[in-house]
């Protein structure tokens, strides 16, 4: 007990309702009894248990020497669908004063009848955890809808067979609070067969009956469909009359149209037939007997294709009330048949034949794995059962928090070479990006960034995200203020002069922040990475070209002209390379990609790049990266245009991009970039998130510098 932190034995009520369950729940109640420092047993009965036409069963109750707690007549008659809903009704009366007076720490429940139901809702509703016995099985008719409804209110289930384990976690069920053992009358069934059964055929059949040369029949009414198995029940009479056995017919159990069943036994006269012994009630003892050595069992009772497997007996199973339920290859089924014929076809083929024991349904040894599971329980655990629900996304567009973190924005990237739009949340993660190569006409341009905006947008509300704004960060120089890119170097062609603001804002009906791409990157860095907290620092973007921003007191520096921190464009060398602004000798033209580039294709054209251990494919174009690779390995020449690299632009090995940082003393803020030395350099945020920081600073901040 010590192990499910109880500190006092497990009070146990084990409510049972008919001839049926009582089979399932016995040896369940027979262990627990056997341990009476562990548990409390408390054994209420009601159902058909407490009528004398079902047999008055609550006397196999007594005669097993259970001391019943409390009886409770709860049974409306009528046989009818009337009468079942009444009953139900009638034992949620009666239910809760016994259950507060006995005040169970667990109610064990047995499988699909009404009387069931309204043990599991009364329980449910009061606060007590409910144990299912047989949960997760698949028949026909209401009680596989009763037996599902049961399975949602139980808070620990039992499942008899590997299929009803997978259903129950199907069903959303916690896998913890499942057990697969077995069926628990497998435990009596498994040992019953070598007792003495020769006297108990005798005393039910006649003294002139063999072994092997009955049949026992066990038909139930469909509740959903009565008047057809009604006729199915005739049917079955008359075929049994016809085949000309020895017959034990049970009579059926009370639900709705048992009546009209006992109405086709009696008219046609199966209680003085000759051939038929019609009884209400044998005790489980005996019936198991009785079934393990009949040439053949009929009818459509859930014991001939669960228990009856136990024993190879034959089994003709009739009509629809079991389908879906797991069989062996004993039972043989009879969907539906319009006249006898059919059904004595079956008993042919069947009756006296001997098939393999099935274990489908249990081994057992259910008993003490149902009581080891029932010492586990914790009642110390949250009452409030869980359902395992698969992934589904919620619905939570109203929740402010939700709505707080999915605030986003959408960052065009517009590069040299590449034309990137992303949907990028305030926390600058991106939800989803599209790329495509940047055209090179304006025409061609302006319309795929509106295309790839529009797509965004839509996909945007797909994944429940607010978009606040645009954010675009593009190459060249901008008027943040207006929106329009001023002018672009050759790396991006028919790029001056363009308004960027208002063809996307008319579109998207959305506030458009537009900036240049280094720009962007010190607000990112600012927003998001390594500038987080610093007053003032620089960020050098290289990629294609080379771009930085500056921020100065936490405000970044635009410039009069709006190219404060075009630091690719700083001379570095009056007789250099050209660049691509018209000037020559920039930090650009010596140390951008597209100038690593160049050198890397003069050399290769001149057959001065490649080293031994070196190779480029003809289908690939000889980039900064192969320079690199050459210098590393030993390439002179390489290594010598890298070195010029490093000293006019002070870049970082492998062109990767950087971020210079200082935190200075109040005299050092004075000094302007040629002055500013770097203590450190780290990986720069994402361009993605850089654009996206636009849209997000004019969005925070409306009146920030770059408006």
């Amino acid at each position: 007990m010590e192990k499910n932190g109880n500190n006092r034995k497990l009070r146990v009520c084990v409510a049972t309702c008919n001839r049926a369950d009582y089979s399932k729940l016995a040896p369940i109640m027979f262990g627990i009894k056997t341990e009476p420092e562990f548990f409390e047993l408390d054994v209420v009965v009601l159902g058909s248990h407490l009528i004398d036409d079902y047999g008055n069963t609550y006397r196999m109750i007594e005669q097993d020497d259970f001391d019943i707690n409390t009886r409770l007549h709860t049974i409306v008659r009528g046989e009818d669908e009337a009468a079942m809903v009444e009953s139900v009704g009638l034992a949620l009366v009666k239910l809760p004063d016994v259950l507060n007076r006995l005040k169970p720490d667990i109610m064990i429940v047995h499988g699909d009848r009404f009387d069931a139901l309204a043990l599991a809702t009364s329980a449910a509703l009061m606060n007590i955890r409910i144990l299912h016995i047989e949960g997760g099985e698949v028949s026909g008719t209401i009680d596989d809808s009763i037996r599902h409804a049961i399975t949602k209110l139980a808070h620990y289930h039992v499942c008899c067979t590997r299929s009803a384990e997978q259903h129950l976690i199907s069903m959303c069920e916690d896998h913890d609070r499942i057990l697969l053992a077995g069926c628990p009358s497998y435990d009596k069934l498994l040992s019953a067969k070598n007792k003495d059964y020769m006297s108990i055929i005798r005393m039910w059949l006649g003294d002139d009956v063999k072994s092997k040369d009955y049949i026992v029949a066990l038909q139930h009414p469909v509740t959903t469909d009565i008047k057809h198995s009604i006729k199915m029940f005739e049917l079955t009479l008359d075929a049994l009359i016809s085949f000309n056995k020895r017959t034990l017919v049970l009579f059926p159990n009370i639900d709705a149209g048992s009546k009209e069943m006992v109405r086709v036994m009696r008219k046609k006269g199966i209680e003085h037939h000759p051939n038929f012994r019609a009884v209400k009630h044998v005790p489980f003892d005996q019936f198991i007997q009785l079934v393990a050595h009949a040439g053949c069992m009929i009818g459509n009772s859930s014991c001939g294709v669960r228990e009856v497997g136990a024993f190879g007996t034959p089994v003709i199973n009739l009509g629809t009330r079991q389908i879906g339920r797991e069989t062996g290859e004993n039972v043989l089924h009879v969907r539906d048949a319009d006249t006898q014929d059919k059904i004595l076809q079956a008993l042919h083929l069947q009756f006296g034949k001997q098939y393999p024991c099935s274990k489908i349904y249990g081994d057992g040894n259910a008993v003490p794995r149902i009581l080891k599971f029932l010492k586990s329980i914790d009642l110390q655990e949250p009452l409030q059962k869980k359902f395992c629900f698969p992934p589904v996304k919620e619905n939570i567009s109203q929740d402010i928090d939700h709505i707080l973190e999915t605030l986003s924005a959408l960052a065009v990237d517009l590069g040299g070479t590449n034309l990137r739009v992303a949907i990028v949340s305030m926390k600058g993660e991106i939800v989803k990006k599209y790329t495509q190569f940047n055209p090179k006409t304006y025409e061609e341009r302006i319309n795929l960034i509106l295309q790839m905006c529009v797509e965004a947008a839509a996909e945007a509300v797909k994944l429940n995200c607010r978009i606040l704004g645009v954010g675009i960060s593009t190459g060249g120089r901008v008027n943040p203020r207006e929106g329009i890119v001023l002018h672009s170097t050759k790396l991006i062609q028919e790029w001056n002069s363009v308004d960027l603001r208002t063809p996307l804002s008319d579109t998207l009906h959305l506030p458009v922040w537009v900036d240049n791409d280094g720009n962007c990157a010190a607000l990112a860095e600012r927003k998001f990475g390594q500038g987080k907290g610093l007053e003032n620092f620089v960020t050098l973007i290289t990629g294609t070209g080379i771009g930085g921003g500056i921020i100065h007191q936490h405000e970044l520096i635009h410039g009069s002209s709006f190219c404060a921190a075009e630091l690719g464009h700083l001379v570095v060398s009056l007789d250099g390379p050209d660049c691509s602004c018209g000037s020559h000798g920039c930090i650009e033209a010596y140390a951008s990609g597209m100038a690593l580039q160049r050198e890397a294709k003069k050399l290769h054209d001149e057959d001065l790049l490649l080293v031994e251990g070196m190779s480029v494919p003809k289908d690939e174009a000889v980039g900064a990266l192969h320079l690199i690779q050459a210098a590393k390995l030993g390439n002179a020449k390489a290594q010598s245009i890298l070195r010029t690299v490093v000293t006019n632009g002070r870049l970082a090995e492998e062109s990767q991009r950087t971020v210079f940082l200082y935190e200075s003393s109040a005299e050092e803020k004075k000094k302007v970039w040629p002055g500013i030395t770097h203590s450190e350099q780290r990986p720069a945020a994402s361009s993605l998130r850089q654009s996206c920081s636009v849209a997000q600073a004019g969005a925070q901040w409306p009146n920030h510098g770059l408006l």
